[in-house]
């Protein structure tokens, strides 16, 4: 059956960083986002490199296969651009970006992948991810040695062994091929979405019958919801039956740094690589970044060194939650302790069993803690006292003191006396 795709792509800088060092792209048969990974000098210079380079490899293939070495040789030769572009201006040295995208080639998808951004599809009612991250922390959790729930508050589970940049000529890059059908629905994203926002919400958008633009837009207001802490981009496609008659007319489309020209600034005789924008101001200077490493070499080392720091984590998080619970505990004990204290210094007057009684401490309980006690019955019955009496005592008349409490019996006495 023929296919047709019908797609999307939406970036944001999101609500933390002071630019956006991702990239999109949503094409004709070519879709992918490349993360600027935020800590690397010029990480937007190095995803829009990537995402202008490889963009020329949007075309037709006589098989998935053949688009399979075509798109890994033209990642590894935009990688060649980035460490071309590293040795010219140092001052870039140890930018880098993740690469995640898929090109479809009749009724097959092969898939590009490297870093942590990640490739989900939905499908009969199902969204599976189809990346796997090229993190260490990752590499535990697929090794057991922690669990996913440890991974996902990891301090270093940003940290990659595997990125397009300076460090590598040609880096590993996952490439497998998978079916496609009418109705799926493929989606790849910067961690600025998988990060901060709950896999339910994405699946429900995922699965939800909302077009492409929409599912699209959502996603990324999603990630703005939820914080935003990174830049966020997301590029969606939907596979549809070839026959089926549609407004969308396909179109090559950038975002986020990749939407923009990387130039050479000559500048008092230094030449500087920048980003040239036109809706901001031309002079622009990419400089690095608040953050300056989330790569480092795949080592066995630094996997024990990350396992060190999971347990102690571990080890921490229990004292912290331990800790927390006795404070809380003790917290709660003497806010009671403290509450009865109080109390004891208190009394009302109130119906027990048909008569008069003063009570110390106060009508109101915690749960199944009580703050008062019977003080004193007395012999006058609730029965003998005038209608409105008889109804103050029932909903409790409140005492300053002892002293207080008496007056209020003598009072009451007397309406008796006086019937």
């Amino acid at each position: 059956m023929a296919i047709k795709t019908i797609s999307y792509a939406a970036s944001d800088i999101g609500r933390v960083r002071s630019s956006n060092q991702d990239s999109g792209y949503a094409g004709f048969n070519l879709f992918f986002v490349a993360d600027g990974m935020g800590g690397h000098a010029g990480g937007d210079i190095a995803s829009a490199l990537v995402a202008q380079r490889v963009a020329q490899a949007d075309a037709i293939y006589d098989s998935a296969e053949k688009a399979g070495e075509i798109l890994r040789e033209t990642i590894w030769q935009a990688n060649a651009v980035l460490r071309e572009s590293c040795k010219e201006h140092p001052e870039l040295s140890g930018m880098g970006t993740t690469f995640s995208g898929m090109i479809i080639v009749g009724d097959k998808a092969t898939i590009a992948h490297i870093g942590d951004s990640r490739i989900y599809r939905a499908r009969d009612g199902e969204v599976k991810q189809i990346t796997s991250d090229h993190t260490f922390v990752q590499r535990l959790v697929e090794t057991g040695r922690i669990t996913a729930e440890e991974a996902l508050v990891h301090p270093r589970r940003s940290v990659l062994m595997r990125v397009l940049g300076d460090m590598e000529e040609f880096p590993e890059i996952d490439i497998e091929t998978y079916d496609v059908l009418p109705g799926d629905r493929w989606m790849m994203c910067s961690d600025g979405l998988s990060g901060p926002v709950p896999e339910s919400v994405m699946d429900r958008l995922m699965l939800s019958k909302i077009d492409s633009y929409e599912a699209t837009e959502l996603l990324v207001g999603e990630a703005l919801e939820f914080g935003a802490p990174d830049n966020v981009t997301v590029v969606v496609v939907d596979i549809v039956n070839a026959k089926n008659q549609t407004d969308f007319v396909p179109s090559a489309r950038f975002v986020g740094s990749g939407a923009n020209d990387v130039v050479i600034d000559d500048r008092k005789g230094r030449r500087i690589l920048k980003i040239l924008n036109p809706l901001n101001l031309p002079d622009i200077i990419l400089r690095r970044t608040e953050d300056p490493t989330d790569y480092v070499p795949e080592s066995d080392e630094y996997l024990e060194k990350i396992l060190r720091e999971t347990r102690t984590t571990i080890r921490w998080r229990y004292v912290r939650q331990l800790a927390t619970v006795v404070l809380v505990f003790a917290a709660v004990a003497a806010g009671v302790i403290g509450i009865y204290n109080w109390s004891q210094d208190r009394y009302y007057v109130a119906n027990n069993g048909g008569y008069v009684t003063i009570y110390k401490g106060i009508k109101e309980s915690l749960g199944p803690l009580k703050f008062s006690s019977v003080y004193q019955t007395t012999t006058l019955k609730l029965t003998d006292l005038p209608e409105y009496q008889r109804y103050l005592v029932e909903r409790s008349i409140t005492a300053t003191d002892r002293k207080d409490a008496d007056r209020i019996l003598n009072e009451l006495t007397k309406t008796v006396v006086n019937k």
